[in-house]
């Protein structure tokens, strides 16, 4: 059986997509980048698919005459590249329905926080304005709603009482570059199953990995 296929869904820097890539490069993903598709030319997301030789496609909404018809053609683009998982790496733009029905519980996304607490945009601004003392990143499955899909895996990071968001931002930013790598081994190990509203882990305990721990040090 050849490895899973991988298409990637950006709008911005790509660093989740750049910490994927590396996971790749390095053997800990056993995965194929076969495209990167992003809605906006500009995205550095670009710069990165041309220097690890994935092909990248830019797909523009107002190209299309419907949000409808626009996600009918990503979903048509993964298929014809054979992606069995359709990963979010900083797309700033919800789902539509028919790249989720085309890939039912096979798109994954990352957000800045620990969900179901501060969705939407700007989770770490959120945050630091709620007041709360412990922040961190979640990988979740893709549903229709606002980054309301079931989670995968969460890692934890204490928030300091002279935090900004940019340094928030940044500590957290750190975990998503760990966590989401692993969400993907796991669903490309075949060990996740959902139950629910719950992501059940077959095999090791990711607590193991010591993703819900803050790295030592400043």
């Amino acid at each position: 059986m050849g490895h899973l296929g991988i298409g990637v869904l950006a709008s911005g820097r790509g660093s989740n997509f750049q910490s994927i890539i590396d996971a790749v490069e390095r053997g800990y993903l056993r995965v194929t980048l076969r495209v990167l598709i992003t809605d906006n030319p500009a995205a550095f997301a670009i710069e990165r698919a041309k220097n690890h030789g994935i092909e990248h496609l830019v797909m523009r909404p107002k190209q299309f005459a419907s949000r409808e018809d626009y996600f009918e053609r990503i979903a048509a683009e993964m298929k014809r590249r054979e992606v069995g998982l359709v990963v979010l790496a900083g797309f700033m733009r919800i789902v539509g329905k028919p790249l989720i029905n085309a890939f039912p519980g096979r798109i994954m996304n990352i957000h800045p926080a620990l969900l179901p607490s501060f969705p939407g945009l700007h989770g770490q601004r959120q945050a630091l304005d709620y007041g709360v003392k412990i922040s961190g990143c979640t990988v979740h499955f893709v549903d229709e709603g606002m980054d309301t899909g079931p989670v995968i895996i969460q890692a934890a990071v204490p928030v300091r009482d002279d935090d900004t968001e940019d340094s928030l931002s940044a500590r957290i930013l750190a975990f998503e570059h760990k966590i989401y790598p692993e969400a993907i081994r796991l669903f490309s190990e075949g060990r996740l199953s959902v139950a629910g509203r719950r992501v059940v882990v077959k095999g090791e305990d990711i607590e193991g990995v010591g993703l819900t721990h803050p790295p030592a040090g400043p």
